[in-house]
C-alpha cells in the first residue's frame, strides 16, 4: 500500500511525506558516502515538531530478483512509534519514489529449531548410563543436588 512519495526538490534533496492513520511526517534522504558495500544508500531524516531534522532510519539499495530493477528498502524507527515502520521506495518514471510499507515476516523460532530432536532409532551413546549417575553417586546426594564432586586434583577448601 502506497503511504507516501519522495521527490527531488530544486536544491537536489530528496524530500517527501509519509502518512498513515497514526503518523504524518515529512522526510528527507541524505546520501551515504561509504566504501563499505553493505552501507545504506540513504539516511532517512524526519522533520521534528521543533523544525529540526532527526535521523530516524536508513534505506538500502536492493535489486529485484525478477526484473533486476533497483529499489530502496529499510525502516523508520523512533521512540514515538509503537513499532518500526518498514518501508520500500520504488523509483517512478519521473524520478520520484513511491513509498510503500510492509509488515516484517515472522522469523522462525530459532530456539525450537536448535533443540535436539528425539531419535528413538539410535542406540544410546557408550557410557551414557554410567556418567548420568556418577556425580550423584559420588556426592551421596540425589540427582537434584547439582553437579556432584569436583574432578580436579585439589579441592578449593582444603
Amino acid at each position: 500500500m502506497n503511504i507516501g512519495t519522495i521527490r527531488q526538490n530544486d536544491a537536489g534533496i530528496h524530500v517527501g511525506k509519509i502518512a498513515t492513520l497514526t503518523i504524518a511526517i515529512t522526510i528527507a534522504l541524505r546520501e551515504v558516502h561509504s566504501a563499505n558495500p553493505k552501507a545504506p544508500k540513504y539516511e532517512v531524516l524526519a522533520l521534528s515538531a521543533s523544525r529540526a531534522w532527526v535521523h530516524v532510519g536508513a534505506l538500502f539499495e536492493l535489486f529485484s530478483n525478477g526484473t533486476g530493477e533497483a529499489f530502496l528498502n529499510g525502516k523508520i524507527e523512533d521512540p514515538s512509534l509503537a513499532a518500526p515502520l518498514y518501508i520500500s521506495a520504488f523509483r517512478q518514471d519521473d524520478g520520484s519514489y513511491n513509498v510503500v510499507w510492509s509488515r516484517p515476516t515472522r522469523r522462525r523460532d530459532l530456539a525450537s529449531e536448535m533443540t535436539p530432536k528425539a531419535d528413538d532409532g539410535l542406540p544410546p551413546l557408550p557410557g551414557a548410563d554410567e556418567t548420568a549417575g556418577a556425580g550423584a553417586a559420588m556426592s551421596g546426594e540425589g540427582p537434584e543436588a547439582g553437579l556432584g564432586q569436583s574432578s580436579s586434583e585439589h579441592a578449593f577448601a582444603g
